[in-house]
């Protein structure tokens, strides 16, 4: 009697080797891909933050900058309202100072006015640097004050037989002649005048404090 053959595919399933056991391998490197992603993810959402900060930053300090302008042009238009003699003595309760080494607190001799060595105690205090606005904050957030200082090394006139001895200023002298004040044949005449250091001290949100200087005559 002859026997049943068997179908090829189930003759092929016989001769085929037994399946191996799975071991988890593809679950491992998945793990360890996912793993690398999440800590590039972190890293990036850190250094996007990181630059949201620095441009935050950056925009506070040129605000407070800006802010600056405001202090200075204050400054300049009280000079412009002041006679001569009334600039050779010192008005602290108007910010200014008749020489550059008259300081409150006084700093020692022959060292020259430093704002950051000023405290902000003295920047705040009436009697000794003007709160543009009385102190109040702009639009920005911003506090602006400013001091003007006569860049003589005295106070008193600044030449002729009323002047201390040993005065010394940095004058503009005859800003008539050469150099870019001439066009063509035609100079500008004028007479010595003396310099003016304002410098406007702003404070602005977070912490954030900036310092303008500009010298006048």
């Amino acid at each position: 009697m002859k026997q049943a053959q068997l179908s090829r595919p189930a003759a092929a399933r016989r001769l085929a080797p037994p399946p191996r056991a799975q071991r988890g391998v593809v679950v491992f490197i998945a793990l360890i891909v996912l793993v690398a992603m999440m800590l590039a993810g972190i890293a990036t959402l850190r250094s996007s933050g990181s630059a949201i900060l620095t441009a935050g930053n950056l925009a506070l300090r040129q605000s407070a900058t800006i802010a600056g302008d405001l202090g200075i042009e204050t400054g300049i238009t009280w000079l412009r309202a002041q006679g001569p003699v009334t600039l050779e003595a010192r008005n602290p309760g108007r910010g200014y100072y008749a020489s550059f080494n008259d300081l409150e607190p006084p700093l020692p001799t022959g060292q020259q006015f430093d704002p950051y060595l000023w405290g902000e105690a003295n920047w705040r205090d009436a009697a000794k640097a003007v709160q543009v606005n009385s102190g109040a904050l702009d639009a920005a957030g911003n506090r602006v004050s400013y001091v003007v200082h006569r860049m003589c090394r005295l106070a008193g006139a600044v030449s002729g037989t009323g002047a201390p001895a040993g005065q010394e200023c940095v004058t503009l002298s005859d800003p008539g002649k050469g150099g870019p004040k001439e066009a063509g044949t035609f100079a500008f005449t004028g007479t010595s005048q003396v310099y003016y250091r304002i410098t406007a001290r702003i404070e602005g949100p977070k912490n954030t404090v900036s310092y303008v200087q500009t010298m006048v005559y």
